[in-house]
């Protein structure tokens, strides 16, 4: 069997396709290590003028060709690259784990007080839980990457949990994961429970904490303190 010669006009196209989408997916990396290396830099400078680290671990992600693909399709959105752009803003993502609640809001407070940072969105599950007992602070930040053919603002979501808060949800998505997001009940019940056990884990741990080492005192900082609303709420300056 022979195969057929590939049109050269139609490999052309096929290879901008994805020269394109490559360009594309490298700004949204550009933008992610800008935000994990402001973030590196503040825990940095927080332990040498604190003695203090809030920060347990960072960890990025940068979505797959497949995996936004299917978000296009569960959204519903034009499958172009402009559209992506503008409704799809979690392509990149920075997980922080941190040692405490108060950790949380003290480190998106540092960054979002940065000059080039445009906060776009927060959600706070931390204040207002998910049905399901999921806590997290997400936040839609945007930050500029300079490229050889100009400036581009890059959106980066930011995930700021305490390490009980990672724990549960590791656990939940391997659950979620094993029974195909059909999940028993007696299983979601024990979930809730468990989000319960690692909150009171989190309160009690934040005060013995604070009773041996005090409580760190943060740099001034170079904007009002921002006021994070419940998720869905949006975000204002206090």
């Amino acid at each position: 069997m022979t195969s057929q010669p590939i049109d050269g006009e139609f490999l052309d196209d096929v290879r901008g396709l994805r020269d394109q989408l490559s360009r594309f997916l490298a700004e949204y990396q550009f933008g992610m290590r800008e935000i994990e290396t402001k973030l590196s830099i503040l825990r940095d400078d927080f332990e040498h003028a604190h003695a203090y680290n809030p920060v347990e671990h960072l960890s990025c992600r940068l979505k797959t060709p497949d995996s936004i693909a299917e978000k296009v399709v569960r959204k519903g959105i034009e499958p172009d690259l402009a559209t992506i752009r503008r409704e799809i803003t979690d392509i990149a993502g920075v997980r922080v784990t941190c040692s405490f609640v108060r950790d949380v809001y003290r480190l998106f407070d540092l960054l979002a007080g940065q000059d080039d940072i445009t906060v776009r969105e927060v959600k706070d599950y931390i204040a207002t839980p998910k049905a399901n007992g999921y806590k997290s602070l997400h936040a839609i930040v945007e930050v500029p990457v300079f490229l050889a053919q100009g400036t581009v603002r890059v959106p980066v979501e930011v995930q700021l949990r305490t390490i009980a808060m990672d724990f549960w949800a590791s656990l939940e998505h391997k659950i979620y994961y094993k029974y195909d997001k059909h999940v028993p009940s007696r299983l979601t019940d024990s979930l809730r429970e468990a989000a319960l056990t690692a909150a009171e884990l989190d309160a009690r741990m934040e005060s013995l904490h604070r009773e041996i080492h005090g409580d760190p005192m943060l740099p001034p900082r170079p904007v009002p303190p921002l006021r994070i609303v419940p998720a869905g709420g949006g975000i204002s300056h206090a």
